[in-house]
C-alpha cells in the first residue's frame, strides 16, 4: 500500500509538471496561475502545494526535470583527439538544430526557457540552467577548436574563446529566430548551410 501511494504521488507530481509545461507554452510563465495548472492537470489547488510551494518551486521543478537540446546533444560529445574537431563541431551543432526540431519535448522546454519567461528571482532557474549550459558548451568548443589546431586543421590564428562565443550565438540565435516562424524554415537545413560557413573560415588551407 505504501509503494502504491508513493506510486501515484509520484504520477500526481509529474501531470502536474506535464499540465504546466504545456500551460507555459500556450500563455507564457506570468500569465499562467496555479489554479490554470490545477484544473488542466485534473487535481486541487491542495495538491499542487502539496508537491511544491509555489509556482517557481514548480517552475524550477520543471527546468530541472528537462534536458535542453544543448544537453542532449553534449552528452554524445567524446572527448579524443583533434584529428575530426571539425568533423565534432560540425555534428554538435547539427544535432542540437536536429533535436529542437525533430523532439516537441526539448523544443517546447528550450521555448519556455528563451520565449516564456522573465528572468526574475523566483524563476531563477531557467538563469541557472542557461549559465551552465552555455559554460559547459563553450568549455567544449574551446577545447575542440585548441585541439584541432595542434593537430593542423584550424588556423593557428583562430581565438578559441571568440570562437566558442560565436558559435553559441549564432546556434542560440538561429534557434531563437526559427521559434518565433518555425514554419518558415528548416532549422536542420538552414543552420548546416551557416555551420558549413562558419567553419569553413577556420579550417587551416592545406600547404601549397
Amino acid at each position: 500500500m505504501a509503494r502504491r501511494t508513493k506510486e501515484e504521488a509520484a504520477a500526481t507530481r509529474d501531470s502536474i509538471l506535464d499540465a504546466a509545461e504545456q500551460l507555459f507554452v500556450e500563455q507564457g510563465v506570468s500569465r499562467t496561475t496555479l489554479q490554470h495548472i490545477a484544473t488542466a492537470a485534473g487535481v486541487t489547488r491542495g495538491a499542487i502545494y502539496w508537491h511544491f510551494d509555489d509556482k517557481g518551486a514548480l517552475f524550477n521543478a520543471m527546468m530541472e526535470r528537462a534536458t535542453l537540446p544543448f544537453e542532449c546533444s553534449l552528452a554524445t560529445q567524446k572527448d579524443d583527439d583533434g584529428v575530426a574537431a571539425l568533423d565534432d563541431l560540425r555534428r554538435m551543432m547539427l544535432d542540437i538544430f536536429r533535436i529542437t526540431e525533430q523532439d516537441p519535448k526539448a523544443r517546447r522546454v528550450f521555448e519556455i526557457a528563451t520565449l516564456k519567461v522573465e528572468f526574475v528571482s523566483e524563476l531563477d532557474a531557467v538563469r541557472v540552467h542557461r549559465a551552465q549550459n552555455k559554460g559547459e558548451w563553450m568549455d567544449y568548443i574551446e577545447k575542440r577548436i585548441r585541439l584541432g589546431i595542434r593537430a593542423g586543421q584550424i588556423r593557428p590564428d583562430v581565438d578559441p574563446h571568440a570562437q566558442a562565443l560565436g558559435h553559441w550565438s549564432l546556434v542560440d540565435g538561429l534557434i531563437r529566430t526559427w521559434m518565433f516562424e518555425p514554419d518558415s524554415f528548416s532549422l536542420l537545413q538552414i543552420g548546416r548551410q551557416m555551420v558549413d560557413t562558419l567553419l569553413d573560415g577556420i579550417r587551416a588551407q592545406p600547404a601549397k
